[in-house]
């Protein structure tokens, strides 16, 4: 199961029994990789999502991991930083929001607010970007408290680490920008101070090769994931996660990044996780091919929390509602209805 933003943490972004339920529904998974949760109070970019940073939000997170691990699954906790995609108006002390330069998005964010213009984002220094990177260290070590099975790096769509590995949002010249080593530097520090602290078999990471979200541009993609993806091999961690970019967005990409899990497929020596679009045929081919090792499902997840036995019996499956993907109550999140045969 792929990680899948619903925003529907309780007070303090910490989750509760809903999110438990929620999670316990779809355990046959076999693996659950949560959604994206903050490592911190700066990394926050929307309203109720959860957080990783505090005690109460490990005790809140104790009872989902407990509910998955009592139906048989497995759970990964995906740790997240926006970077410069929030506002003063999601920020705890009303700061600019941290990014590796200057550079303002493209799109409005949404606040408590409503929609608001794009803020100039605050470049971090040195200090902090070592001040980040132990954020994520202590996240990771919350999670195995929280009884997670490992962590996942967000590293894609976008977000913070996203924005250090991509030109548009990074126009550093110091030890992290200006060469494609230099822009991996974030990355792999991040990777190397988790897989340090929880083990790299309990670290994963996911990439997004072909992402433009929120404006971020790469004139080297290609080089720029194979040089990193090579030196994330220097870790042996659990696995790489590679998003494929979606289908209505191609015009511009060249060709290898049209479907990017078959180029990098060399590359990773590790378990290899593709996902984003995929149905039960295209998956079951790429794996037989050898192109992936798993793949990861979303959408498919949201409305059918027995996926999973859903496929086995070839049984029909429910519709999702988009409108309640973000936010609510039950509506659209626990009560989709199981198959009876």
């Amino acid at each position: 199961m792929a990680p899948l933003t619903r925003q529907r943490a309780g007070k303090g972004w910490v989750p509760t029994a809903s999110n438990a339920l929620y999670y316990a529904q779809r355990a046959s998974a076999g693996l659950i990789i949560s959604e994206a949760s903050q490592i911190s109070p700066k990394g926050l970019g929307y309203v109720n999502t959860p957080g990783i940073y505090n005690s109460e939000q490990v005790e809140g997170w104790r009872k989902v991991t407990d509910a998955v691990h009592a139906r048989g699954g497995r759970i990964f906790i995906q740790l997240w930083h926006v970077g410069r995609h929030s506002h003063p108006l999601l920020q705890q002390d009303g700061s600019l929001p941290y990014a590796p330069s200057a550079v303002p998005e493209n799109v409005p964010i949404t606040t408590p607010a409503g929609k608001m213009e794009p803020v100039v984002p605050h470049a971090m220094t040195i200090e902090e970007i070592a001040s980040t990177i132990s954020d994520y260290k202590n996240a990771a070590l919350l999670a195995m408290d929280a009884g997670f099975d490992g962590v996942e790096i967000h590293a894609a769509n976008g977000y913070l680490i996203d924005q250090f590995l991509n030109d548009s949002s990074n126009l550093r010249s110091d030890a992290y920008g200006g060469s494609i080593a230099a822009k991996c530097r974030f990355a792999l520090e991040v990777t190397e101070a988790i897989s340090s602290a929880v083990g790299a078999c309990r670290t994963g990471i996911r990439l997004s090769p072909s992402g433009t979200n929120f404006g971020v541009r790469n004139q080297k993609p290609v080089e720029t994931f194979e040089y990193l993806l090579n030196e994330l091999n220097n870790f042996g961690l659990a696995y790489v996660h590679l998003i494929e970019p979606d289908q209505a967005r191609l015009e511009g990409l060249p060709q290898y990044l049209r479907r990017v899990t078959p180029h990098f497929r060399p590359l990773v020596r590790t378990t290899l996780i593709t996902s984003a679009g995929y149905n039960f045929s295209r998956a079951e081919a790429v794996v037989e091919e050898g192109l992936a090792d798993l793949v990861a499902f979303g959408k498919l997840f949201i409305s059918n929390p027995d996926l999973v036995e859903r496929y086995h019996a070839d049984a029909p499956l429910n519709l999702w509602d988009e409108k309640t993907f973000y936010g609510g109550d039950q509506r659209g999140y626990t009560d989709y209805p199981f198959y009876t045969s």
